[in-house]
C-alpha cells in the first residue's frame, strides 16, 4: 500500500470516529446552550427597559422559566440538550477529536473543555431539579462555595487563581469576537450570505459581551481572594447587577443583555454549522 493510500485510510478512519449521532447530539447541545443565553439576555433586557424582567443568573432564569405555561417541559428539553452538550465537550476533552494534542496549549484547551462540562453539568442538574419541583440550590450557592474554599489551606490563592482564569477566558472570548477567528469553526461554504452575516454579527457582539461579563465575574473572585469575604463572589447575576449600578447603568445593562442574546444566537448558529471532524491544529 502506498503512503498516499495509507494517509487516505487514516483520514477516513479518523473521520469515522465521530459518528453522525454524536454530531447530532453536539449540535442540539449547542442550540440548548444558545437558548439559555437568549433567555438570560431577554430577562435582563426587560429589566433594562423597565417592563417586568430582572437581572438574573442561570438558576434564576430557570426558575423564571418554570413559572410560565409549559415551562417545565421547556426545562426538561433544555436540561437534555445541555446533557448532550456536556457529552460533546467531554468527548473533546478525553478523545481529542479536534487534535488539540498533549502539549501545554493542547492540555489547557482540553482542561477547559472538562471544566466547561462540569459547569454546564451543574446547570443541567438545576434544570432537572426545578422541572421536577425538587427545588434547587439557593442563590447564595456561589458564596457558600467561596466560604468553603476560604476555610481551606491556600483557599484564597485558589479563588484568586480561579478569578484570573475566568478573566483570561473572558479576554480570549473578547479577542475571538473582535478578530472574528470564530468563523474558522464554521462550514462557511455551506452558508448563504444571510447566514454568514448572522454568524459574523452575533459572534462578534455576543463573544465581546460575554467576554466583558466573564471579566467582571473574575474580578469579583479576585476581590473575594483579597478580602477573604465570600460575599464578594458573584456569578452572572452579580455581574449584570453591577453593570446596572454604573452611570448610565440601564443603557449598559441593555447593551450587555442584547449582547448575551446575540451570543445565544451565535451558539445556535454554531450548532448548525460548526465543523465536527478531525483536523490538524493550525
Amino acid at each position: 500500500m502506498s503512503s498516499s493510500d495509507m494517509t487516505m485510510d487514516q483520514t477516513t478512519e479518523a473521520k469515522e470516529e465521530i459518528k453522525p449521532w454524536i454530531r447530532r447530539l453536539a449540535r442540539f447541545g449547542y442550540m440548548a446552550k444558545g437558548v439559555v443565553y437568549i433567555l438570560i439576555g431577554v430577562l435582563a433586557l426587560m429589566a433594562a427597559l423597565g417592563i417586568g424582567g430582572k437581572t438574573t443568573g442561570t438558576t434564576g432564569m430557570l426558575r423564571s422559566l418554570a413559572g410560565i405555561p409549559f415551562g417545565n417541559m421547556l426545562l426538561w428539553i433544555i436540561g437534555i440538550g445541555l446533557v448532550f452538550y456536556i457529552c460533546w465537550v467531554l468527548i473533546k476533552a478525553i478523545k481529542d477529536p479536534k487534535n488539540e494534542g498533549t502539549d501545554t496549549k493542547g492540555l489547557i484547551a482540553r482542561t477547559g473543555y472538562f471544566i466547561s462540562g462540569l459547569i454546564y453539568g451543574a446547570l443541567a442538574w438545576n434544570a432537572f431539579k426545578i422541572a421536577g419541583n425538587a427545588g434547587s440550590s439557593s442563590g447564595g450557592s456561589q458564596q457558600t462555595m467561596s466560604a468553603k474554599l476560604l476555610s481551606q489551606p491556600f483557599g484564597q490563592w485558589i479563588i484568586g487563581a480561579v478569578g484570573l482564569i475566568i478573566i483570561g477566558y473572558g479576554l480570549y472570548e473578547l479577542h475571538g469576537g473582535i478578530t472574528k477567528k470564530f468563523l474558522n469553526k464554521f462550514r462557511v461554504g455551506e452558508m448563504d450570505r444571510h447566514e454568514k452575516k448572522i454568524a459574523s454579527k452575533s459572534g462578534t457582539i455576543g463573544l465581546a459581551a460575554r467576554g466583558v461579563v466573564l471579566g467582571l465575574i473574575g474580578y469579583f473572585f479576585i476581590q473575594t481572594a483579597m478580602t477573604a469575604n465570600p460575599d464578594k463572589a458573584k456569578g452572572l447575576d452579580g455581574a449584570l447587577s453591577e453593570v446596572a449600578q454604573k452611570p448610565f447603568g440601564q443603557w449598559l445593562l441593555g447593551l450587555t443583555a442584547l449582547g448575551l442574546v446575540l451570543y445565544g444566537i451565535y451558539q445556535i448558529t454554531r450548532g448548525r454549522f460548526e465543523h465536527m471532524s478531525f483536523g490538524k491544529r493550525k
